[in-house]
């Protein structure tokens, strides 16, 4: 028999619980701001060593907007020898045309093209770097994926610390750019971006702050050549749908450090419709979940926002759970101001705090679904994403 005295018990529980999740949801966007806060003041590493020459490896596929911005920006570079790889597996790609634009505005580069059509494996985008290997004349290797845009000094900062021996890995830390047209960018664009900037950089930083090197990120990856053949080569992740964290992984597990580099790149987003940034949102949360299960269950506190209002509602919206949501809202509107601060080529910030509460409902809803999702979209193909991370396409 359920008694009055029961139901008390239990609306006591869900009350404490929810005073409690609005205050882990308030400690954490408090420790976000600071992260972001503390990331604007890393200096540049000293190199441990004199710089050698770098191959930059620039898997390609198709025309993405913005593309011939963002490959001239590393041909800019002023590095003192380098050789730069563009790679696609189709001689009819259309990114070739600005390949071959930018071959005739620097023809004193030293670039490579390599057209092969083989696969290795289920990732297209891995199969591309083992065919681009052949061609590869240096022993400092720097990945970035092909809508990545580097400032000014770039590879000295990425490669610096590779002349330590103790490092396997350097990765970018980066800030979502959303792509615009007819001079506006469109609204699916900019909930992609504020995904990038105001949630995943940020927990990212956080992370960083309390000396987790979990991480390593498809824009940008250096490493040497040592590195890379003593864990397989990139044969070792050529079915991994999180290619990029299983490069960290497996040097991390040789014993070698991942650095989070203080250079900064920007990455185009570009979401044409909703349905195509669910897909991409979900891609992302999916992988997530495939490298580290346990810490994604725990990312939740990560959608701030939108966990302190479910704990306020458990609460019964009690004047503590109030105000504990409220100031919720007030770090989570200073984490955007900081973010973009820190980032003045984002630009807007005010003009962007209207899509905040759609970005973080958003994004806590597709986290919600990504425990039940198995399948996720990746150019136009449909893949299956097993236990150990490995990509099926599903034909």
């Amino acid at each position: 028999m359920i008694t009055g005295s029961t139901f008390s018990v239990t609306g006591q529980t869900l009350a404490v619980l929810g005073i409690v999740l609005a205050a882990v949801a308030l400690g954490y966007q408090l420790t976000a701001c600071a992260a972001v806060l503390l990331s604007r003041h890393k200096r540049a590493p000293r190199p441990a060593g004199a710089l050698r020459p770098v191959t930059v490896l620039k898997p390609l596929c198709g025309a993405e907007p913005a593309l011939y911005e963002d490959l001239r920006s590393l041909c800019e570079q002023a590095y003192p020898l380098m050789q730069i790889i563009f790679g696609v597996q189709h001689p009819a790609d259309p990114a070739l045309e600005v390949v071959r634009r930018l071959q005739a505005q620097f023809p004193r580069l030293d670039i490579a093209v390599v057209i092969d059509p083989r696969r290795h494996g289920h990732s297209a985008k891995v199969s591309n770097l083992i065919n681009m290997m052949s061609a590869a004349r240096h022993d400092w290797l720097v990945l970035a994926d092909s809508d990545v845009r580097v400032p000014p000094g770039y590879l000295e900062g990425v490669c610096a610390p590779l002349a330590d021996p103790g490092v396997g890995i350097v990765t970018c830390p980066y800030r979502g750019r959303p792509v615009r047209t007819a001079g506006r960018a469109r609204l699916w664009c900019e909930l992609g971006a504020l995904f990038v900037n105001d949630w995943f950089m940020p927990s990212v930083r956080v992370a960083a702050l309390f000396g987790s090197r979990s991480f390593a990120f498809g824009a940008t990856i250096a490493l040497r050549r040592d590195a890379l053949s003593a864990i397989g080569g990139f044969q070792a992740i050529a079915d991994q749908l999180a290619d990029d964290y299983r490069l960290g992984e497996l040097t991390r597990r040789r014993g070698l450090a991942t650095v989070l580099s203080h250079v900064v790149v920007e990455t185009s987003v570009e979401e044409p419709t909703f349905r195509q940034l669910v897909q991409h949102e979900t891609r992302w949360l999916r992988t997530i979940r495939a490298v580290r299960p346990g810490g994604y269950a725990a990312s939740a506190v990560t959608f701030s926002l939108p966990v302190a209002i479910l704990g306020c509602a458990l609460a019964g919206a009690s004047g503590s759970a109030l105000v504990l949501l409220c100031a919720t809202a007030a770090a989570r509107v200073m984490l955007h101001f900081l973010v973009y601060a820190a980032e003045p080529a984002l630009g807007g910030a005010r003009r962007r705090l209207w899509a905040l509460p759609a970005s973080d409902v958003l994004g806590f809803a597709l986290w919600c679904r990504g425990f039940a999702a198995r399948e996720v979209h990746w150019r136009q193909q449909r893949y299956r994403v097993a236990r150990d991370g490995s990509a099926h396409p599903i034909t």
